[in-house]
Formats: C-alpha cells, structure tokens, sequence
C-alpha cells in the first residue's frame, strides 16, 4: 500500500527516520489534499522502521504491535509531506527493556508532518507495544 500511495524513507538512523509522501492523484480526497489514511500509514512508518530496524538486530524474537494512534490535523495536506520522528533511542530503550524483564513494554512515539514550507500539516502520536516471545 505504501509503494502505491508513493511513500519513500528519506532519512534513516538510530535516533531518526524520515519518510516523504508526495500529493498525488492516487492518495488524494476530494477535498483537494492528501487522504488521512495515506497520512497516517506514512507517520506509523516514520516510527515502525526505527522500531523494526533495532528488533531486527536482536537475537530473541520480539514482536510489536501499535496498541493506539492519535492524530491532529493542523493544516491542508497538499505537496510532499514530509513526516519526522526522532525517537529512536526511546524505542531502542523501551525494547531493551522488554527483553531484558520479559513484560510488554509500551512506547510513544510522535511524528510531525511538515509540507515544503515547513508549516505542520499533522501531528500523529503511536503507542507501540513490544514483548519478548
């Protein structure tokens, strides 16, 4: 769904993840802006790849789950949108944990949208739950 609706990682790394979705006719409403659904999938993986690329690396298996989402919109979404989360050392903290006590750990992770003249567009906060299998 994410190829289709043209999102793409811009940035990735240990503490931050960027991820671009652009306005186009197939994620478009018709309101003239970009469809909440697209936006959301675009925030989650903002903060899901920050989650996935440290479970990868751990020799256990841990699996996550986003347990709640909230959005706000701000502003009309049109243009590339670009959505930011930054915590990508809380989420490595929070999956440690889960590892090490063996309990569901949870983790709120925010992601901003901001369009090309850096005005936020929506502000998208995911709870993640990872447990240790």
């Amino acid at each position: 769904m994410a190829f289709l609706a043209g999102i793409q990682i811009n940035h990735f790394n240990n503490g931050k993840a960027i991820v671009n979705v652009p306005y186009r006719y197939t994620n478009k409403n018709p309101f003239r802006s970009i469809y909440f659904a697209v936006l959301s999938m675009a925030a989650e993986l903002s903060t899901g790849i920050l989650a996935f690329a440290y479970i990868y690396q751990q020799p256990v298996t841990i699996s996550m789950l986003v347990v709640n989402m909230e959005a706000k919109f701000l502003k009309k979404a049109t243009g590339v949108i670009q959505f930011t989360c930054n915590d990508g050392l809380a989420i490595q903290n929070a999956i440690q944990q889960a590892i090490t006590t063996g309990e569901a750990i949870t983790q709120i992770c925010s992601s901003v949208g901001t369009n090309q003249q850096s005005e936020v567009v929506a502000h998208f906060t995911f709870t993640w739950s990872f447990k240790r299998k």
